[in-house]
């Protein structure tokens, strides 16, 4: 495999430059044409030599355009890889005006004509724009926006995911000789890196829990899907900056049942709360009581209070008091 991936090595070409060749292929055409304005003089004129010099102007003005169709414009951030009669020729990357080979010519997989309509990858999740109008490479940041699919987590639960991916081409020759279409060859490795690590954490754990969970570890999510997805698209070239979680959830036909049991465990853990602090109020008021000595109260009536303050401090609704006439004894 590794032998494989390093079959084409990126060999930068130093073109030459678009302005000294466009001056020069000007110079031959007005020569040219001189030669064939010279040659009709001489026919009308029956001169001998005009019959050639017409000649040699006619194949002059094939020859011009043949070397005119070298002159190429190459804006920033764009690449072209060039193959000469099926073999490669070379990468040129600067910006610039250059003439290159006239016979060299510009290889985009995905490269789709203007005429036809720009092919899209289908997926469970997305659509994918798989094809360009030009046979340069792009090497600008660009996103695939994986939106949304569902995956099974640790515990089987199905749940929808969706990531953004932020990526880019670093290398053109893999890009356009190691795969087959790269655009292609991201968006579905990026299906199959959700997929895999999503199984390997639960959607969300217990809030005394201190396990990894793809809800409660965004950023460790995130380093592990931009670490497995640049392993598999090394191959293609491209460089994967950032990926991060867009969307995530239940999977509809769960999502009701799980979201009873979250609001169960927020009550209990709310309750938990107001139970430990209603037990702290009431040890205070027993200590503050006896310290200060204002009553006098035995076991059977502190429990009696204990009971009476629990119920007040642990109630749904406010509690109604009620006034005893008689004697507290």
């Amino acid at each position: 495999m590794l032998k494989e991936e390093n079959k084409y090595v990126e060999k930068e070409i130093k073109a030459l430059s678009g302005i000294v060749a466009l001056i020069g292929v000007l110079l031959f055409l007005a020569f040219s044409i001189w030669l064939i304005i010279s040659g009709i003089m001489k026919i009308s004129q029956y001169t001998s030599g005009g019959g050639i010099s017409l000649i040699l102007g006619i194949l002059f003005i094939i020859l011009d355009i043949i070397l005119a169709s070298g002159l190429r414009i190459l804006n920033p951030n764009e690449a072209l890889v060039l193959v000469l009669f099926g073999k490669y020729y070379g990468t040129l990357k600067k910006e610039g005006y250059y003439w290159i080979n006239p016979f060299c010519s510009a290889v985009n997989p995905t490269y789709s004509s203007p005429i036809t309509t720009p092919k899209t990858l289908t997926t469970d999740s997305n659509d994918v724009a798989i094809s360009t109008t030009s046979k340069k490479i792009s090497l600008k940041t660009m996103t695939l926006n994986n939106e949304k699919q569902k995956v099974n987590d640790q515990l089987g639960n199905p749940i929808i995911i969706g990531v953004v991916a932020i990526w880019r081409v670093v290398d053109p020759t893999k890009a356009v000789f190691n795969v087959e279409n790269y655009k292609t060859f991201l968006s579905i490795q990026c299906d199959t890196t959700i997929r895999n690590i999503a199984r390997l954490y639960p959607y969300d754990v217990s809030e005394d829990g201190d396990e990894k969970s793809l809800r409660g570890s965004s950023q460790e999510i995130a380093d592990k899907l931009k670490e497995e997805l640049q392993t598999r698209v090394n191959v293609s070239g491209i460089e994967v900056t950032e990926v991060r979680i867009t969307h995530l959830s239940y999977a509809p036909e769960i999502a009701a049942a799980m979201l009873q049991r979250q609001q169960a465990e927020a009550i209990i853990a709310a309750r938990k709360k107001i139970v430990e602090g209603a037990v702290g109020m009431v040890e205070m008021a027993l200590t503050n009581l006896n310290q200060t000595n204002l009553v006098d109260l035995d076991e059977e009536r502190k429990a009696a209070m204990v009971s009476n303050l629990l119920v007040v401090l642990c109630a749904n609704k406010d509690t109604q008091p009620v006034v005893n006439s008689g004697s507290n004894y």
